[in-house]
């Protein structure tokens, strides 16, 4: 399974570990994910996601998953995110 957030598409960055000799050998800086379960108010369902700690503070500075899930752009969310937004803007269409 990959390391990448389903939310914010945050992913491994490569760097290097460097010794007191400035010898310098590769390192893989990994996002720390946690398998969370989220609530959509709109849908009064829950979504079980593999979130970053950072995307999972920015959902809730946003005032939830809905409000996270319309703001953020198409090309960062996973699939299964992405299908939870269609259904998003399905239940809107419909209560509106």
């Amino acid at each position: 399974m990959s390391r990448i957030c389903e939310l914010t598409g945050k992913g491994r960055q490569v760097g290097h570990n460097v010794s007191h000799a400035n010898n310098k050998t590769k390192k893989v800086f990994l996002p720390n994910l946690q398998n969370v379960t989220l609530m959509s108010e709109k849908l009064d369902r829950s979504f079980k996601f593999r979130v970053s700690t950072h995307g999972l503070r920015s959902v809730e500075h946003n005032g939830g998953l809905d409000n996270w899930l319309m703001k953020t752009s198409d090309t960062k969310l996973s699939d299964r995110a992405l299908k939870v937004k269609r259904e998003l803007k399905k239940a809107t269409a419909a209560a509106a």
